[in-house]
């Protein structure tokens, strides 16, 4: 049986605030998926377990030495997150996709200071 240890990441400051350092090419974001209507498909599940593995992994596409216990790991993972999802109870109204990205858009402008649209125009 294998024990898991905590493993912290890199902090440095950037701007006087602390930031975590991210390997390149990896999903920062693993988003909730409970109480959506409709309700998160597998594919969702998946691609959320996914980012999981490759997050604690540290790997974006494991070696072929890696593949198998990679591949276990993201089932074994899929079917835990699906297996919880179904048995989480709220009493709170499930909340519309397409809204809550209109939010997510919103938080990014005013993060960002623009506007996706505007980063797509082509310069004059």
């Amino acid at each position: 049986m294998r024990v898991l240890t905590t493993v912290r990441a890199d902090r440095s400051r950037v701007d006087g605030k602390r930031r975590w350092d991210y390997a390149p090419g990896m999903c920062r974001n693993i988003r909730v998926l409970n109480n959506f209507e409709p309700p998160a498909t597998g594919d969702e599940i998946q691609a959320a377990a996914l980012q999981y593995v490759r997050k604690v992994s540290g790997f974006t596409k494991p070696s072929q030495a890696n593949q198998e216990a990679f591949d276990e790991a993201v089932a074994e993972v899929t079917q835990a997150t699906a297996a919880l999802l179904e048995r989480l109870v709220t009493t709170a109204p499930p909340k519309d996709r397409v809204e809550e990205a209109a939010k997510a858009r919103a938080r990014a402008a005013k993060r960002y200071g623009t506007v996706l649209a505007e980063r797509q125009q082509p310069a004059a």
